[in-house]
C-alpha cells in the first residue's frame, strides 16, 4: 500500500500500533516477530500454486466462521494491475552492453578464456550512443548500437566454441546465452515477447493508458473481489498472473 521496502516495513511495524493490530497482535510489541529477510524467503518459497491454495483455504475458513456469505460471491469485480519490477529503463544500448558485461563476467568466473572481452570498447560505445542521441545525431547513434551488437555476437560465438562438448558449462551458460541472443536480435519496432531485463526475463512492458505513466514494466496480475463488502471485510477471491501476448516495443535510444 505504501510502497515500502522490507526493511522500512519492519521499522514502521515496530512503531505503528495500527500495523500490529492489522497483523493480529493483541498487545503492542517493541520487537519484530521475525527477521526482515524472512519476508523475502517466504515470497521465494511460495509459488503461484501455493498462493492459490492459501487463498482458497482462507476463503474456506472465512465462509465457515461467517465472515463471508454465499450471497457475497454472486457478483464479483475482476480487475488487472501491474506488479512492477525494479529495473532500469530498458533501452537497446543498455541491454546489449549489460549482456556483454554479464557474459564476460560469467566466463571469467567459470575459467573460460575469451579471445577478447570488448568490455572497454563496449562501455565507450554505450556512452557514445547516449551522447549522439542527445545531440540528435541519430545515424551515428545507430552505427554505435550496431557496433555493440556486433561485439555481443562475437562474445556469444566465442563462448559457444569454448564450452562446446562440456555439459556442465553448457548448462550454466545456456540460459544467459539464449537471453543474449534475443537481446542482440530484438529491435525497436519488434512486436511480441522481448527481453527487458537480463536478471528478470519474465518482465513485460504493459501500457494501461495512464497519463502519468504510459508504460509499466513488470508482470500483469488479475484480482477478483466481491462487489459487496462482506461482514468480515474485503476478500480477494482469486488472483493470478496474466501473460501478455503482445507487449509494447522497447524504446531505443536512436
Amino acid at each position: 500500500m505504501h510502497d515500502l521496502s522490507d526493511e522500512a516495513l519492519c521499522a514502521r511495524w515496530i512503531e505503528n500500533p495500527y500495523f500490529q493490530f492489522f497483523c493480529g497482535e493483541v498487545v503492542f510489541r517493541h520487537d519484530l516477530p521475525f527477521d526482515r529477510s524472512s519476508l523475502t524467503r517466504w515470497r521465494q518459497r511460495l509459488g503461484e500454486d501455493a498462493l492459490a491454495a492459501l487463498l482458497q483455504e482462507s476463503l474456506s475458513v472465512a465462509y465457515e466462521t461467517g465472515a463471508i456469505e454465499a450471497k457475497d460471491l454472486e457478483r464479483v469485480v475482476v480487475d488487472t494491475t501491474v506488479q512492477e519490477k525494479t529495473i532500469a529503463h530498458p533501452t537497446d544500448k543498455r541491454l546489449v552492453h549489460r549482456a556483454i558485461e554479464t557474459l564476460v563476467g560469467l566466463a571469467r568466473r567459470e575459467g573460460v578464456v575469451l579471445r577478447q572481452s570488448y568490455r572497454r570498447v563496449a562501455k565507450r560505445a554505450a556512452i557514445m550512443v547516449g551522447r549522439y542521441t542527445h545531440a540528435d545525431q541519430f545515424n551515428r547513434a545507430r552505427r554505435m548500437l550496431a557496433f555493440l551488437r556486433t561485439r555481443l555476437g562475437r562474445v556469444i560465438r566465442d563462448i559457444r566454441r569454448k564450452i562446446d562438448g562440456d555439459p556442465g558449462r553448457e548448462e550454466r551458460f545456456g540460459p544467459l546465452l539464449d537471453l543474449a541472443v534475443r537481446v542482440r536480435h530484438q529491435d525497436h519496432p519488434q512486436r511480441g515477447r522481448k527481453v527487458y531485463a537480463l536478471h528478470a526475463p519474465e518482465v513485460e512492458c504493459i501500457g494501461k493508458g495512464k497519463a502519468r505513466q504510459p508504460y509499466e514494466f513488470g508482470c500483469k496480475v488479475s484480482i477478483t473481489t466481491p462487489v459487496t463488502r462482506p461482514k468480515g471485510g474485503q476478500f480477494v477471491l482469486h488472483a493470478r498472473r496474466c501473460t501478455v501476448i503482445r507487449s509494447t516495443a522497447t524504446r531505443s535510444d536512436p
